[in-house]
C-alpha cells in the first residue's frame, strides 16, 4: 500500500494536520453557536444587520423589551404599598447596611467597654422587651439596629421620632449579641439619669423606706439580681459604690431583667456621698458575713452561728497592719480600730426608722467606710446563721432575705400603725 502511495505520488503524512485543522474549526464554530451576532456576512458579500429575535435577545435588552421578564424583575423593586411608606408619612426612615457597614461594629466596640461607655454616656439594651421597658421609662435611644422591621413597629412611634434606624443582617447582630438566643434588635440608649426617669406609678405605689447599698459587688450576675429583688421588694434606691460592677454593663442588664427601669440606681459613688443620697435619719445596717468578729471577742460560740468569712477576717487584719506600722493607733494591741457594731440577727425587728443594708461581695466582703457608716448612724451588723461548716450565702441570695424580711417588718409596722390609729 506504501508503493502504491508513492507510485501516485501521494504524501504519506498529510493526513494527520487536515483531522488537527478541522478539529480546529469544529471547535471555533462550537463557540460561535453560543453568541448572538450583531452582523452577518453573506459569501457574496453582502452584510445585513441581524436584529435580536425572541428568546435571544442580550439580559438588558430583555428586560427593556419583554413584558414577561419585566414582570418577574418587578417584584425586586418593591412596590410603595410594600415599602416604608407608613414610616415617611410618620417622619420615620431606616436605612439597609450595605456588606462592609462598620457602624454596627464601631458602636458595640464602644458600650462594651466601660471606660468607652462612661466616656461617651451610651448604654447598650438588647431584646424586645428591654427596650420598650426602656421607653416606657423614658430612656432615650439614640440607634437601634434590627433585621426584621415588625420588630421596631412593636415600639411606640413617637418614641422613635429622630433616631437612626438601620437594619442590618441577623448573622451580624448575632456575632455581637450575648443572649443564647438573639433576638434581632438591639437599642444604643443614652445613660439614663435617675432625676429624669418616669419609673412606673405601681413601683412607686409599693415603694418602701428602704434602700440598699452595695459595697464591692464585683460579678454582673449576682449583681443583676440583686437589682431585681430590690424591685421585688420595693426599695426606694439603690446606690452603687466604686468598686462594684458597672450597673450598665450588658450582663448586668440582662440579669436585672428590667428592674434598672422600675428602681432609681445611683452609680460610682464615693462613701462621702452615699448620705446625700439617704434621708437625714436613716440607719445603715451592714450585712456582713463576717459580722460575728466583734461578738467573738466576748463569746466563744461564734462558729454556732455561723456565717463566718476567714478571707475578710485577714481583709481586717491586714487594715490593722497597715494602722500599726503607721502608728496611727493609739493601741496596737486592740482591736478598737474596727467599729464596734453590736451583732443582731436578720428576723430580729431593725425598720423602727427608714433603713439602709449594706451588702458586701463575697470575694472582697464590706469595707471599712461601710462599717463607719453605720457606727455613725446606729446600726448593727445583720446576720444570717446557717449550719455550722456552711460556707457563706450568695451575695444576691442574701440581699434577697434581708431586702424581703425588710420589706415584711415595715409591712407589719404599717398595719400596727393603722390599727392604733382607727381605735383613736
Amino acid at each position: 500500500m506504501a508503493a502504491l502511495l508513492r507510485l501516485v505520488g501521494w504524501p504519506t503524512r498529510p493526513l494527520l494536520p487536515v483531522v488537527q485543522v478541522w478539529d480546529f474549526d469544529a471547535r471555533r464554530w462550537v463557540r460561535a453557536l453560543r453568541r448572538s451576532p450583531v452582523k452577518v456576512v453573506f459569501p457574496s458579500g453582502q452584510v445585513v444587520d441581524r436584529k435580536p429575535g425572541a428568546g435571544k435577545q442580550p439580559g438588558k435588552a430583555a428586560a427593556q423589551a419583554s413584558p414577561h421578564v419585566q414582570r418577574l424583575k418587578q417584584p425586586l423593586q418593591v412596590p410603595p404599598s410594600q415599602t416604608h411608606s407608613t414610616w415617611e408619612e410618620s417622619g420615620l426612615r431606616y436605612d439597609k447596611a450595605l456588606p462592609g457597614d462598620k457602624r454596627l461594629s464601631s458602636v458595640m466596640t464602644i458600650v462594651k467597654s466601660r471606660p468607652f461607655r462612661e466616656k461617651q454616656g451610651k448604654i447598650l439594651l438588647e431584646g424586645r422587651r428591654l427596650i420598650a421597658d426602656a421607653l416606657k421609662a423614658g430612656a432615650v435611644p439614640k440607634v437601634f439596629f434590627f433585621s426584621r422591621l415588625e420588630y421596631i413597629k412593636e415600639l411606640p412611634l413617637d418614641k422613635l421620632k429622630g433616631v437612626s434606624l438601620i437594619k442590618v443582617k441577623f448573622e451580624d447582630i448575632k456575632d455581637w449579641s450575648e443572649l443564647v438566643t438573639p433576638q434581632g434588635i438591639m437599642g444604643i440608649f443614652a445613660k439614663p439619669d435617675h432625676v429624669k426617669m418616669a419609673y412606673p406609678e405601681t413601683q412607686l405605689h409599693h415603694s418602701l423606706p428602704l434602700f440598699l447599698i452595695c459595697d464591692n459587688l464585683r460579678d454582673p450576675g449576682n449583681l443583676g439580681t440583686i437589682l431585681r429583688s430590690a424591685a421585688g421588694a420595693g426599695c426606694s434606691k439603690v446606690l452603687l459604690t466604686k468598686g462594684c460592677v458597672d450597673a450598665w454593663e450588658p450582663k448586668v442588664l440582662r440579669a436585672g431583667m428590667g428592674a434598672h427601669f422600675q428602681v432609681p440606681i445611683i452609680n460610682n459613688l464615693d462613701w462621702d456621698a452615699v448620705p446625700n443620697y439617704l434621708p437625714t435619719d436613716t440607719r445603715v445596717y451592714v450585712a456582713d458575713n463576717c459580722g460575728l468578729y466583734a461578738q467573738a471577742q466576748t463569746s466563744n460560740k461564734a462558729s454556732d452561728h455561723g456565717w463566718v468569712c476567714d478571707r475578710q477576717l485577714s481583709k481586717f487584719h491586714k487594715y490593722e497592719e497597715e494602722e500599726e506600722e503607721e502608728e496611727a493607733l493609739e493601741t496596737g494591741a486592740s482591736k478598737g480600730w474596727l467599729p464596734e457594731l453590736e451583732v443582731q440577727s436578720y428576723d430580729l425587728d431593725w425598720t423602727e426608722a427608714p433603713v439602709a443594708v449594706v451588702l458586701g461581695g463575697e470575694t472582697h466582703g464590706v469595707s471599712l467606710e461601710s462599717l463607719q457608716l453605720a457606727e455613725s448612724t446606729g446600726g448593727k451588723r445583720l446576720l444570717i446563721p446557717v449550719v455550722p461548716g456552711v460556707d457563706s450565702l450568695n451575695s444576691a441570695m442574701a440581699a434577697s432575705i434581708l431586702l424581703f424580711e425588710g420589706k415584711r417588718q415595715l409591712r407589719l409596722r404599717a398595719e400596727r400603725l393603722s390599727t392604733v390609729r382607727s381605735y383613736h
